[in-house]
């Protein structure tokens, strides 16, 4: 997911009871349900590298008390200079001890989140670094932005009202809310869910031009939990089409793409086994390539991943290319089809 829903998650994480538990822990666990995402660090080596170790050991069992521990250490510096000697002291100290565990907390939130769009996440990394994806939620999802912040912002405006009416409160405000907002989520993910199983089951149910598919997928669209991009994988071919999982109904506007599987060349062979191909092919769940000859007798072989092929879309997002010398040999490695264009002029 994007950074607002993790960032919203670890304050309702927070405000839903564990901030009870220690000072400092609705601070703790906002930046920790994002502290995965540092490794994005990674793409200042480079676009390929980047994307090599993108959710990975961050996002993984084994690195989450180590990215837990960052988060924590970040707090003590932070708090540390602002109760520095001659400054009050404060009114509730931090145990230290209980932020590590909530901080631990927050970032399996991220995973989680992470692992229910199409992007995936490698929880096992690095002993067992396959990926893993629920395939529900689209990455940016407007309705569980909704939800969270209006459960973090109705204790605030209800608190205004019953300062105006004289009502006197009893602890911290905000438990039910946040509890509320994070009992929404859930309810999107279990609305999704049912849909999506019942969009793959229809994308199942038949045949594509005679053919009976080897596997199938939905991938989410925003918002609406009812609409789905099918893709079917047969012998010979792919499709991808669109999916009412409501009625439920397969192409429901004729507008299903076919793609026939290229045969296999020595350039696209010599592709996959580069670092980027290797990289790619392990994380792309439906990989299509597409070799050209230019004219001077080199290759370009581009990658894609049917999953972000959305029908609508002119664009073609998380693509990559490999470049060839006339012998074979690797060039270049890019990812994205804006950057390999530039390279092109």
């Amino acid at each position: 997911m994007e950074p607002i829903t993790h960032f919203l998650t670890g304050a309702c994480l927070s405000r839903a009871g564990c901030n009870r538990k220690t000072a400092l822990a609705t601070l703790t666990m906002t930046l920790a349900a994002e502290a995965p995402d540092l490794d994005v660090l990674g793409y200042v080596k480079g676009p390929v590298f980047g994307f090599a170790h993108h959710r990975g050991i961050t996002h993984s069992l084994l690195g989450t008390p180590f990215v837990a521990a960052f988060v924590v250490l970040i707090v003590y510096g932070l708090y540390r200079w602002r109760y520095r000697p001659g400054r009050p002291a404060p009114s509730r100290r931090p145990r230290w001890a209980w932020l590590f565990a909530l901080a631990c907390l927050a970032v399996l939130s991220h995973i989680l989140l992470d692992f229910t769009n199409n992007y995936g996440v490698r929880p096992f990394s690095p002993f067992y670094p396959r990926w893993y994806s629920w395939d529900i939620v689209f990455i940016v999802e407007p309705v569980l932005w909704l939800a969270l912040v209006a459960s973090l912002l109705m204790p605030r405006l209800f608190g205004l009202v019953n300062e105006e009416i004289g009502v006197r409160e009893r602890g911290p405000r905000g438990r039910g809310a946040a509890l509320a907002g994070l009992l929404c989520v859930l309810l999107v993910w279990g609305v999704r869910d049912y849909e999506h199983r019942h969009a793959v089951a229809a994308l199942e149910a038949r045949t594509y031009r005679g053919a009976a598919p080897l596997r199938v997928s939905a991938v989410p669209y925003w918002v609406n939990p009812f609409q789905w991009m099918g893709i079917v994988e047969t012998r010979d071919f792919f499709v991808t089409m669109h999916v009412d999982s409501l009625a439920p109904e397969v192409d429901p506007d004729e507008e299903a793409t076919v793609r026939y599987k290229p045969a296999e060349t020595a350039a696209a062979l010599a592709a996959k086994k580069s670092y980027l191909g290797r990289v790619y092919l392990d994380w792309a769940d439906y990989p299509v390539t597409e070799s050209e000859k230019q004219q001077d007798g080199s290759y370009r072989v581009r990658f894609f991943d049917l999953r972000f092929l959305y029908p609508e879309r002119r664009s073609r997002p998380l693509g990559a290319v490999v470049e060839l010398d006339p012998q074979l040999r690797v060039t270049a490695e890019h990812m994205g089809m804006r950057r390999a264009a530039n390279a092109e002029k």
